[in-house]
């Protein structure tokens, strides 16, 4: 079986649902202004790839690999990335919305969500170890089981994170948003 191998290319204000991409393994890659909605990337491989204003709600990723892969005001609903590959997993996510995705039970170690919606999203079994949610919207996401040590929230917003359930040590957090550990002792913080 023949793997395409695409280097250096950028991809700009493609329609992969008209034209699928082909499937193969992308090193150093711009796809700008693409539509991947409800696409099949699984198998795919991108590595040191940039997303740049592109949408990729609802696309398959099974045993898709991201190695240090970046997404910039991206649109990633309903995303599994639970089901990628997940040998050197690693992504920064920033401007984006990100809202009914999956990253269960997966090591993503010193993620960056900066500046991202993230509502529902599944983290439940995650190792976040120095994960940082600069100015992020966490409303109803569920943390359990989660390692969140020495992971940064102190711009984060509408989070709910049990301290019981959640590791937590040397994680940072502001006066401000104390309430996110304290909801569920349903004490009064003024």
């Amino acid at each position: 079986m023949n793997i395409n191998y695409i280097e250096n290319e950028e991809f700009s204000g493609n329609n992969f649902n008209e034209k699928p991409l082909q499937n193969g393994e992308y090193e150093s890659c711009v796809f700008l202004n693409c539509n991947f909605t409800n696409t099949d990337i699984s198998s795919f491989t991108f590595s040191e790839c940039e997303f740049i204003n592109s949408d990729l709600s609802n696309a398959k990723l099974k045993n898709t690999t991201f190695r240090d892969c970046t997404f910039s005001n991206c649109k990633l609903l309903g995303l599994r990335f639970d089901e990628c590959n997940s040998f050197l997993l690693s992504f920064t996510f920033k401007d984006c919305v990100l809202n009914f995705s999956s990253f269960y039970n997966l090591k993503i170690k010193k993620t960056l969500f900066d500046t991202c919606k993230l509502e529902q999203v599944d983290f439940v079994n995650a190792d976040l170890f120095e994960a940082k949610f600069y100015k992020c919207d966490l409303s109803a996401s569920i943390f359990e089981n989660t390692n969140l040590e020495k992971a940064d929230f102190m711009n984060a917003s509408n989070f709910r994170i049990d301290p019981e359930t959640n590791k937590i040590t040397g994680a940072q957090f502001s006066v401000e948003n104390l309430s996110g550990l304290l909801e569920k002792y349903k004490i009064i913080i003024k």
